[in-house]
């Protein structure tokens, strides 16, 4: 269970740019209500400076797993799973790891990801490198999804947000195989002071115990 839950979150994190055959969704024509929530949500994720959430993560499967998630903008996430679960993901600024203590750590460029996208010094969510395939309203609720846009197929990544509050409450991949798996956050809290620690890794099997030299 483990090995597949590390499986399947190296590849809900590293899809972004990833080759694909078949045609993905295409940038939408964004109305003018379209492309004012997309402001909003421009300004909401510049506007984090550090945030504190437990997060529920939903696989296509049905399986689930629980843990605390922790943003330090730009660059620093750390998704710190529950036990039994071993697995740790941290974003230290250049690197999106990807630790479970039964595999090999992972090293994935963070500009390389959608997780890259919430962390960024200057987020901008038209233009450049990603590009809006809609922009979709509900009592309560506005959702703006994005894709790569040099390679749509590679995937999809929904933004969820509150409207009133505007806050950031869920997102969504969408793979290439049309598999989708959710993160959703709750008990946000915003503006704390965050132990620089979080967001560095430092493999295990590298790590020497330290030498209690009053031993023997």
């Amino acid at each position: 269970m483990t090995r597949r839950l590390a499986v399947l979150t190296l590849a809900l994190l590293a899809w972004w740019g990833a080759a694909a055959d078949a045609a993905g969704p295409k940038p939408a024509a964004l109305s003018e209500q379209d492309k004012a929530d997309v402001a909003r949500a421009e300004a909401y994720l510049n506007g984090i400076t550090t945030l504190k959430a437990r997060f529920l993560q939903m696989s296509p499967n049905g399986a689930t797993a629980e843990g605390d998630a922790y943003l330090s903008r730009p660059g620093r996430m750390r998704l710190q799973y529950d036990p039994p679960s071993p697995l740790l993901v941290v974003a230290d600024g250049t690197f999106l790891i990807v630790h479970d203590s039964q595999l090999d750590p992972s090293y994935i460029p963070l500009d390389s990801t959608p997780a890259g996208i919430l962390v960024r010094a200057d987020v901008r969510l038209t233009g450049g490198d990603v590009a809006v395939t809609r922009v979709a309203r509900q009592p309560g609720v506005v959702r703006v999804s994005l894709v790569a846009a040099e390679d749509p197929a590679a995937g999809e990544i929904t933004l969820v947000f509150s409207d009133r509050p505007f806050a950031l409450r869920q997102w969504q991949i969408r793979d290439s195989q049309n598999q989708i798996t959710t993160v959703s956050l709750f008990e946000a809290q915003s503006g704390l002071t965050l132990d620089p620690k979080l967001f560095r890794f430092q493999d295990p099997k590298f790590t020497k115990p330290k030498l209690n030299l009053h031993d023997g």
